[in-house]
Formats: structure tokens, C-alpha cells, sequence
């Protein structure tokens, strides 16, 4: 029996299902989420699925998150998407149901959940998601709103088809879920939109990026600074895949700092591994795209220094 066999049994055992994805969710986590969800109860309508989850305004697009309590997960089979560990859950009472499944395209460094489908070549949870529904094709409806939202999942998580996860296997099932309904242009034309508060911070990015010898570069976004702008954490995901446009960078850190005062730290890549650096600071995630933290400026300083030194020995290799 595959694991996708098994996840379909024990989605038709259940009564009630709750999905849930990762905290400061992008749009593969909110499209793959409300994607399965769609998809399950168009599929079994008598079964009551919820999708819980902070709402962000920016996302109201996709859908809107379900209100749960605790008597919600009473013999409720729990599936938690796009969350490489558990820490990173939006949701506290995600291990008070009959059964936990993880479905995640990050390394599985945290194995929990019973079965797990963990496909760390696909693209996005949201395509990992496409092919649950290919697979059981005769039995699972694709409606039009699943189309879309698993559609706008692929395009943010592979930057409309920029980057390596992008496959064949990628570009045909975003040519399916075109095909069943997914609007592409009305998609890629959101996910391409930025305010002008965020394009006024993308200016001060470029304007002030240091770049390193080696190809490493970053750049610093305090309180004082996002303040200025009058922007949120929420709002900087549109500056993060800047510094990837000039030619001379290869890997890069966008250090944000939180109201908290320590600051959440996005790093990407064009070719050295950079999850190794992550892991060293209270993250991870994949190759070229990872998360971590940094509780003060001596810290963000050994990031700095560790990127570095991933560049040069980059550098080296090819």
C-alpha cells in the first residue's frame, strides 16, 4: 500500500478532518491547505473539514481560515501541510486528534505524524497536493477554487517557475489545473503585485545590500527602519527574492527584526547550500531557500560570516 493510498483511507474513516500549515503561512501553505481542503469536501460532502490558521489580509484572495476549538479534534484525523517541524504549527491542539499525517516538500529533520509523505524534490506542497488528487482521480473532485488556490501554491513557491524545484512534472500540473479552471494570469498577476509601501522598501534594499568578495550579501530591516515605511514582517516576503536579480550575488540573508527586538533572518540562494547555515540558528528548510533566527546583532554578524564562508567554498567547488 503507498502512503498516499493510506492518507485516502483514512481521510474516507474519518468523520471530521482539520488541516493546518505553518505559521506566517506563504502561499503554498494557505493553497495547499485550503486546496486539500476544498478538494476533500467536494469529494465527501457529508464530512466536516475545517482549515485553521491565523488570516492575513494579504491572503483573503485565497480563502478564509475556520475558528477552531479543542472539541473540534475529538476523533478528528489531523493532516498538517507544508510544515517541516512542529514548532512552526499554527495551531495548539493539532496532537489531540485520532491521527496526525504530514504532507511537506522541506527535509523532514522533525519525522512526526503517522503516515507521512514527505517529497522533498517536488516543487511545493501544493503540486505533492495535485498528485494526491491525480493519483484517485475516479474518486476525489477537483473543483475550479481547488485548481486555483493549489495553482497559486506552485507559482509563489517556485517564483513562477524561476526556480531549480521547478520540473516537468511541475509545469504539467500547473498546465492541469489550468485546465480544470485555475485562472493563471489573474494569479500571477496578484502574486506579482506589491503595494507601494513594499516597492519604496525595495528601493531601500537595493540601495542598501552589502555585497561581499565571495557573492554573499545582505541587508538589515530594523523596527525603526520598517517603521519608516510603515510596513510589517508580513509585507517583506516581496523583497526577499531581490538581491537574486544582480548578477554578482549568489547567496543572501534578509535579517528583519521583530517587535521583540531579535530578528527572523530569510536566506536564499542561486547555487551554495545555505540550510546548513540555517540549522546553526534555530532553522532550516531547503538548499536554496531557508529560514533562521538571530537573537541580536553579534549573531547576525556569525550568519553574516557563515554566509561568507558558504560562498567561497561555493566557489571553489565550481
Amino acid at each position: 500500500m503507498t502512503v498516499q493510498t493510506e492518507i485516502l483511507n483514512l481521510i474516507k474513516q474519518a468523520k471530521t478532518i482539520i488541516i493546518q500549515r505553518h505559521q506566517r503561512p506563504d502561499p503554498d501553505a494557505i493553497g495547499s491547505q485550503l486546496g486539500l481542503a476544498e478538494i476533500i469536501q467536494a469529494s465527501f460532502p457529508d464530512k466536516k473539514v475545517l482549515a485553521p490558521g491565523k488570516q492575513y489580509h494579504g491572503f483573503d484572495w485565497l480563502g478564509q481560515m475556520d475558528a477552531v476549538t479543542e472539541a473540534d479534534y475529538q476523533d478528528a484525523l489531523v493532516m498538517v501541510l507544508d510544515t517541516a517541524n512542529q514548532p512552526r504549527i499554527d495551531g495548539e491542539f493539532y496532537q489531540a486528534g485520532s491521527a496526525l499525517v504530514k504532507i511537506d516538500h522541506h527535509p523532514n529533520d522533525d519525522a512526526f505524524g503517522d503516515p507521512q509523505w514527505v517529497d522533498v524534490e517536488a516543487s511545493s506542497t501544493s503540486e505533492l497536493i495535485y498528485q494526491f488528487y491525480a493519483a484517485f482521480k475516479s474518486e476525489l473532485t477537483l473543483t475550479a477554487d481547488a485548481a486555483k488556490l493549489l495553482y497559486a501554491g506552485i507559482v509563489g513557491d517556485t517564483g513562477r517557475f524561476l526556480y531549480d524545484a521547478t520540473k516537468p512534472s511541475t509545469l504539467r500540473a500547473a498546465a492541469a489545473l489550468m485546465e480544470a479552471g485555475a485562472d493563471a494570469t489573474a494569479v500571477n498577476r496578484i502574486e506579482d503585485t506589491i503595494t507601494l509601501p513594499v516597492a519604496r522598501l525595495s528601493a531601500y534594499v537595493y540601495e542598501h545590500l552589502t555585497q561581499l568578495d565571495s557573492g554573499a550579501a545582505y541587508v538589515i530591516l530594523t523596527n525603526d527602519i520598517m517603521d519608516s515605511f510603515e510596513i510589517g514582517d508580513a509585507s517583506t516576503a516581496g523583497v526577499v527574492p531581490l538581491p537574486g536579480r544582480i548578477d554578482t550575488v549568489k547567496a543572501w540573508a534578509i535579517f528583519v527584526q521583530q517587535k521583540e527586538g531579535d530578528f527572523r533572518i530569510r536566506l536564499r540562494s542561486k547555487g551554495p547550500s545555505i540550510n546548513g547555515v540555517a540549522k546553526l540558528h534555530d532553522g532550516g528548510g531547503h538548499p536554496m531557500a531557508s529560514g533562521a533566527k538571530a537573537k541580536d546583532q553579534a549573531e547576525i554578524e556569525t550568519v553574516v560570516r557563515e554566509l561568507d564562508q558558504v560562498a567561497r567554498d561555493y566557489e571553489k567547488e565550481v
